[in-house]
């Protein structure tokens, strides 16, 4: 594009977007689309506001400017059709039409990137009445923290960045797709199911439990089961749905968390579903199916009082519904007893006294259990193991001190807290390390 970058000039570049039209689909995109159309104050604030707060906090080395950046890492998160063809099928599987349009927007999106980000920023300071000179250039980022994205992702946006011939990127870019994923399902591994009045939503995790399996001392041979299904799973291979049930502060929830970091190269995502939401979990097999990344839905503290049916739309997709099972979804769920819907004596009684089909219920309820194809018992640590777990954490922490001394403190925290379990070895050795840190 030859003629001199301008308000009206970007604002056809932007609305030439169809395939890629989500990249500007988020609070910094919003404010640049309002501020061509009319140039305002509060739209302009936004913009740098928005901008400005992840430019600063940043946590890897960008590419580029801020809003260079900020469009990079949108490239590489939209998710539309071209995205999610390539990510399932690869660059030779999308027909011509569509590279096609992918090519000339690629060329938008270029513009965008050389041009747009000095129009976008001219825009908004005097919009704001700033007559210093408009830029993005003067932002210092945080860095240090956890990567956003994967070695090929990132050594991809510095070539992309550097380039003045996007449309040459055509089947790198679907390259990228296939090997790190599409949208939020790329960028995150872990999320939360938020359940609204009528549509919930899948909320990204920027900083999962960072738990490790070898962190979950002396329960190595409890969680085998769990953890070889798991590993099947994410290789791409048939794995039941688990029940992991047992006493409180054992490990169990700590188990699932970790498989994550255990197999989250290898494609595996966890999605928290809370009880109170199953009844939306038809909605989450719509997101994620035929999706290439494969989906523990992990529903913690799987419990039902009598009179609740939440369990209803979980049972039906443990044990089939006339809406097939995603082959990549399995359901990994924890809790405090082996039948995860309470049943009271007098439940029983008054079954009997009612109708037989009260019973049929009950059974229905009771038999939830049996739905899941692996179950793993998680039992309590006699004092012999919980004094292990407890010098194994203690030297984690480098925590010296006499062992009988370490031993008859570690008891007496867990007489005062009326537990012996993993969890009360834990919180033992926080309160030692803190206390021996402050003496």
């Amino acid at each position: 594009m030859s003629h001199v970058p301008d308000r009206r000039s970007l604002r056809r570049t932007i609305d030439g977007l169809a395939i890629f039209h989500d990249v500007l689909d988020d609070p910094v995109g919003r404010a640049a689309k309002t501020l061509m159309v009319e140039p305002a104050q509060a739209p302009a604030a936004r913009l740098l506001s928005a901008l400005a707060e992840e430019a600063e906090l940043y946590p890897e080395a960008p590419v580029g400017d801020a809003w260079q950046n900020h469009l990079l890492d949108r490239v590489l998160a939209s998710d539309n059709i071209y995205s999610r063809k390539a990510e399932r099928a690869g660059p030779s599987e999308i027909g011509d039409r569509l590279l096609n349009q992918v090519r000339r927007e690629l060329g938008l999106l270029q513009y965008l990137y050389w041009e747009g980000g000095a129009v976008v920023a001219a825009e908004a300071f005097a919009a704001l009445g700033d007559d210093t000179r408009p830029s993005w250039t003067d932002h210092r980022p945080l860095g240090g923290g956890p990567a956003l994205h994967t070695p090929e992702a990132i050594s991809f946006k510095r070539d992309l960045g550097a380039s003045t011939n996007w449309p040459s990127y055509l089947e790198r870019l679907a390259l990228t797709y296939a090997a790190t994923g599409v949208g939020d399902f790329g960028r995150f591994r872990a999320f939360r199911w938020i359940h609204e009045s009528e549509k919930g939503h899948l909320e990204g995790i920027d900083h999962p439990d960072p738990i490790r399996l070898e962190d979950l001392f002396t329960y190595e041979r409890e969680q085998e089961p769990a953890v070889r299904n798991a590993e099947r799973f994410a290789a791409g291979l048939p794995a039941n749905n688990v029940l992991i049930y047992g006493e409180s502060g054992t490990g169990k929830s700590s188990t699932v968390k970790a498989l994550l970091n255990a197999f989250g190269d290898r494609g595996l995502r966890l999605i928290d579903v809370p009880k109170e939401a199953l009844f939306d979990l038809f909605q989450i097999l719509a997101l994620v199916r035929d999706r290439k990344q494969r989906f523990l839905l992990f529903v913690d503290d799987l419990s039902f009082e009598e009179n609740e049916t939440w369990y209803k739309p979980l049972k039906a997709l443990l044990e089939g519904s006339i809406e097939a099972r995603p082959e990549n979804v399995v359901v990994y769920a924890t809790s405090n007893r082996r039948h995860v819907v309470r049943e009271r004596f007098s439940d029983r009684e008054e079954a009997f006294s009612t109708d037989v089909h009260e019973l049929d219920t009950m059974d229905e309820k009771l038999s939830l259990s049996d739905r899941f194809g692996l179950r793993v018992w998680f039992g309590g640590p006699d004092q012999d193991r919980y004094l292990k777990i407890v010098s194994a954490l203690a030297d984690s922490r480098q925590i010296s001190l006499p062992g009988d001394q370490l031993k008859e403190r570690a008891l007496m925290w867990a007489e005062r807290h009326n537990a012996r379990s993993g969890r009360t070895a834990r919180q033992f050795i926080d309160a030692l390390t803190g206390e021996l840190a402050l003496p």
